[in-house]
């Protein structure tokens, strides 16, 4: 690496550390962040980022094999989060005890070929399960599920929940932040403005069309994007899953940038326990915004998690059209996902 690629990488480090240190006051509450398949392709860079959070004062990692020495990695970091791993189902109780947070990114990658729903029955139990454990030991926590279908497995823990009367709709969380991270890369590399900028609103779900980027509504605005190029922006921020699968020819998924925007969610979820004001950041939710009971859009988040649902906003045609193309597979999605919960 070039000694000006070095100098640039420490500005950068050395300025986000003064930007979490404005943002962790002192009086800053304790936190603790529990990650359930922390020694997976996702949690570990998750793990990593994490431990850089300066609002986690104790990380608590879990998996079923292999924690304990990405724990010990981890821990290595002089950052003030205290790291735990914890490894088996005999020691989930005392991972999860106390969190805040729990982010769950557990179960099997997707493969060439494979779409997201193709994952449902291995990730579908996988999840059941870690939810069945959270409302024994942490009913309180805000849970961030990353586990894939996002679009089934919130429906499968929320039914969880509901069984052993824990359910807080204001406390579960399906992760699509990386639908948003790649909306703003794409915009911003074809409106050409700077990407620490952009921002754009991702509805409906987390996989194929049923995720649904509102470039319309993207800011700054660009008058140089053409009806195709935004239709191109969309086809390719729905696709971006596969075309990371297909990239990476068989030996992997998009872990690192879901890691990344897995991390930026449960800042936002951080600073908003912490009573930051105006959080928002676009989640897959329990939600009236359609006809459907879980929906993705503008959240803002507080002290108790959603403290509002946020509509839609103006639409373009092609927009209202994605919209209602999108209902019908996201609807079979939850269905899904509340009959597996109650068949098993």
């Amino acid at each position: 690496m070039r000694p000006s690629l070095l100098r640039s990488a420490s500005q950068l480090l050395r300025r986000s550390r003064r930007d979490y240190s404005s943002a962790a006051a002192a009086s800053q509450p304790e936190r603790k962040v529990a990650i359930l398949g922390a020694a997976g392709g996702i949690g570990q860079p998750l793990a990593l980022l994490m431990k850089l959070n300066p609002l986690v004062s104790s990380l608590s990692l879990y998996d079923i094999a292999g924690t304990p020495g990405v724990a010990a990695d981890v821990s290595h970091i002089n950052s003030p989060a205290l790291v735990k791993g914890f490894v088996g189902e005999e020691q989930l109780g005392e991972a999860l005890e106390g969190s805040d947070i729990v982010i769950i990114p557990a179960g099997v990658p997707r493969k060439p070929g494979m779409t997201r729903d193709d994952l449902f029955n291995i990730n579908a139990g996988i999840v059941k399960g870690l939810c069945t454990a959270i409302s024994k030991y942490c009913p309180n926590a805000l849970i961030n599920m990353i586990s894939n279908p996002v679009n089934s497995t919130v429906p499968i823990a929320a039914e969880v929940f509901k069984k052993a009367g824990t359910y807080d709709e204001k406390k579960l969380f399906g992760v699509t932040m990386l639908d948003v991270v790649r909306a703003k890369t794409f915009y911003a590399g074809k409106a050409n403005v700077p990407v620490t900028e952009v921002n754009v609103p991702v509805v409906g779900g987390h996989a194929g069309i049923t995720i649904l980027p509102l470039f319309s509504q993207a800011t700054p605005a660009s008058n140089a994007l053409s009806h195709e190029d935004i239709k191109a922006l969309t086809k390719r921020t729905q696709d971006g899953g596969t075309e990371v699968v297909e990239a990476k020819a068989g030996k992997g998924s998009a872990t690192l940038s879901m890691a990344y925007a897995g991390a930026v969610f449960a800042d936002a979820c951080l600073k908003g326990l912490n009573g930051v004001p105006d959080v928002v950041e676009c989640s897959f939710v329990q939600s009236t915004v359609t006809e459907l009971p879980f929906f993705a859009s503008k959240v803002r988040l507080g002290k108790n998690g959603v403290e509002e649902v946020l509509g839609l906003g103006q639409l373009s045609d092609f927009e209202k059209e994605g919209l209602e193309n999108l209902k019908g597979e996201l609807k079979s999605s939850i269905e899904k996902g509340i009959q597996f919960a109650h068949a098993n």
